[in-house]
């Protein structure tokens, strides 16, 4: 008797704009958390939008921008190819930051399409201050994942160490103060966490499409 099949492996990618570094450290904590849960993983920044000139006046800005030169850089396919999605942005007056935004944007034929519904989807977020628009910013950003009809996977006091560490049921934050040091050990935890929590429930969801417990979308179904 042949062995059984292999389950598919969780796609989860992960995108998010960073000036200075400390929203991609989230990044890559939240990457490694998906990763423990056996997920396939891409970890991608979305384009710099700022002319280098402006950037390169900025000496922590201009750095971060030369260590990820290299890196792969987000595309729509990303989009398309993850079962799960993870994003991340520091606050902009409250709100996303506009690199990431016109990512988001471009994303308007997969919607179309129906090729974005059901995905599932969580944000993380960093501010300067305590205060600095971390609940509003990822409030925000979810606004467009609700139009996608993606399925929203808080953070919620689903660890010790987000609750213990003031809390944001929304997702991952770091207050990083004037730092570019990337986030501290507890706020790597969380994001851990929620990489982790996102890769299981992402697992569920994938199953029961593979199943046929979940259909696609009316949309995706009249676009096919």
């Amino acid at each position: 008797m042949s062995d059984p099949a292999p389950e598919p492996q969780v796609r989860i990618a992960v995108i998010y704009y960073s000036a200075t570094g400390n929203v991609r450290g989230m990044a890559q904590a939240l990457a490694e958390g998906a990763e423990g849960e056996a997920a396939e993983v891409r970890l991608r920044h979305v384009p710099e939008l700022s002319e280098e000139q402006r950037i390169s006046v900025d000496q922590y800005w201009g750095r971060h921008k030369s260590a990820i030169d290299e890196e792969p850089v987000a595309t729509l396919e990303d989009l398309v190819w993850a079962d799960g999605l993870a994003f991340g942005t520091p606050t902009r007056f409250g709100n996303v930051a506009a690199q990431l935004k016109v990512f988001l944007d471009l994303a308007g034929e997969l919607w179309q399409d129906g090729k974005l519904s059901d995905k599932v989807a969580t944000s993380f977020t960093s501010s300067q201050t305590t205060h600095g628009g971390q609940e509003s910013t990822l409030l925000a950003l979810n606004n467009t994942l609700y139009h996608w009809g993606a399925i929203i996977v808080p953070l919620g006091y689903t660890v010790h160490e987000a609750f213990n560490g003031g809390g944001n049921p929304y997702g991952a934050s770091f207050t990083s103060g004037h730092s570019v040091e990337g986030p501290d050990e507890q706020t790597q935890l969380v994001a851990r966490a929620q990489g982790a929590r996102l890769a299981r429930i992402t697992g569920a969801i994938r199953a029961a499409h593979d199943s046929g417990l979940l259909p696609p979308s009316r949309m995706a179904r009249l676009r096919a």
